[in-house]
């Protein structure tokens, strides 16, 4: 398959459970689901930074977003002219390829895709997006393409604490976002026909096994809350039925967004191109969706930095294969596996790997031992059997968990005797990570 066609498709705020194929059975997405029966699942891919702007920017330039000066979604922010990287759209510009991009962008100026090559054709962020990739999709086209579509969902999610527990509604107002608000009450509606009592008897997602606030907690996390103070309104006064609904409008977004991906596939097989085209699925970031009491993103946690791929590829030898081993960084990842499905080779100080023999179910020779993650409030490591984050300060501010044995991370293992070879060893390679980035 040479040159394929190249979709990319990126939703908002998706944490990597939120599938029903990852083994969801409180949300239905059968078009996502789609995607992993024809091509390969990444069970354990990270984004580089738990909030939009900066994994956007990782996910655009293949380098970790702190190498800008960026960790959280800072307003404004512009790159430093000595700053300015190549993109994927400026690698993909001179491939010969035909570059598009609708949707949501969140990027800076500099990597906005007007300025790097593509044709932004669609500012709708819904189902307007969907509906235009489809009519792109069905075009002749006299050069292989490459498509972004950026989704806003399940992103809406966000407004329900907000709205809620907001002591400040003078940065609430829902006449500037009558779309996010109406998707979002229609999210929050129960099914026809049914009681509340049946509803949350029957249909409404339980709690998470780990909606309790971890006992031995980064003291950081109330730092997040200084500076969202609705989000320690929302643990401290959302009672179980608030966290249930709020799961419930997640996995009913989500589904939303399943269904304008389904369009834009259904373009893609009514193309006549499936056979030629590569797609790429994943998500900036996820969501606590009430695990620890919070909801939004910006800490350590799996449920925010733990995001979905997929790579659906006419080539692959054994589709619906889920990878549970592979170390996977998003962000670091996908600009280089494009390129290398384009033929184009990458600049050798990206550290990012190409996934295009994974997703064809070959072996590489070799692969990395941890993938790091950074955020405004810490930075973690991790490995096959642990993830070691450490905040910037605070009571419990080593944070050691064990990925197989404490999936949802209810427990410091740091703080265990029996454990501190393994806590040193951690310790060393982060250090040498950030040294090398020194």
């Amino acid at each position: 398959m040479k040159h394929p066609n190249i979709i990319l498709i990126i939703t908002d705020q998706q944490s990597a459970n939120m599938m029903s194929c990852a083994g969801n059975k409180y949300v239905n997405t059968p078009n996502m689901d789609r995607l992993a029966a024809a091509g390969v699942r990444f069970e354990r891919s990270y984004c580089t930074n738990p909030v939009c702007v900066p994994s956007r920017v990782s996910i655009m330039t293949g380098k970790m977003p702190s190498e800008f000066g960026l960790w959280y979604n800072q307003r404004p922010f512009e790159l430093d002219a000595n700053m300015q990287p190549e993109t994927l759209g400026t690698l993909m510009q001179d491939s010969g390829y035909e570059l598009s991009y609708g949707g949501k962008i969140h990027l800076p100026d500099a990597l906005k895709p007007q300025n790097n090559g593509f044709n932004y054709f669609c500012d709708d962020e819904r189902e307007g997006l969907a509906h235009a990739c489809a009519d792109y999709l069905q075009k002749n086209h006299e050069k292989p393409f490459f498509l972004v579509a950026s989704f806003i969902n399940p992103h809406d999610i966000c407004y329900m604490i907000i709205r809620d527990f907001s002591n400040d509604k003078s940065n609430f107002d829902t006449d500037l976002i009558p779309k996010e608000i109406t998707a979002l009450d229609g999210a929050l509606r129960l099914p026809n026909g049914i009681s509340e009592e049946d509803f949350f008897a029957e249909i409404c997602p339980p709690l998470p096994e780990n909606h309790d606030i971890q006992k031995d907690e980064p003291e950081a996390i109330s730092w997040m809350f200084k500076k969202h103070k609705f989000r320690k309104e929302a643990r401290d006064n959302g009672d179980k039925k608030m966290w249930r609904m709020h799961r419930w409008a997640y996995a009913k977004l989500t589904e939303k967004v399943d269904q304008e991906i389904g369009i834009l596939l259904d373009g893609l097989e009514k193309s006549g191109n499936q056979d030629n085209t590569v797609v790429i699925f994943t998500s900036d970031h996820g969501d606590h969706d009430s695990a620890h009491k919070l909801g939004h993103k910006g800490t350590l946690y799996n449920e925010v930095v733990n995001v979905p791929l997929i790579i659906s590829s006419p080539d692959t030898s054994s589709p619906g294969t889920i990878n549970k081993s592979n170390l996977i960084s998003n962000g670091l990842d996908i600009l280089p596996t494009i390129c290398d499905y384009a033929g184009l080779i990458v600049a050798p100080e990206l550290e990012g790997l190409s996934l295009k023999l994974l997703a064809q179910g070959d072996t590489p020779d070799t692969w990395r031992n941890e993938v790091y993650i950074e955020s405004e409030f810490g930075r973690a490591i991790v490995t096959q059997n642990y993830k070691y984050a450490r905040y910037n300060g605070g009571a419990q501010c080593e944070q050691l968990y064990d990925c197989k044995n404490d999936p949802y991370e209810t427990c410091n293992s740091a703080n265990l005797k029996k454990n501190q070879q393994i806590l040193e060893q951690h310790r060393e390679i982060m250090e040498q990570y950030i040294r090398k980035k020194l």
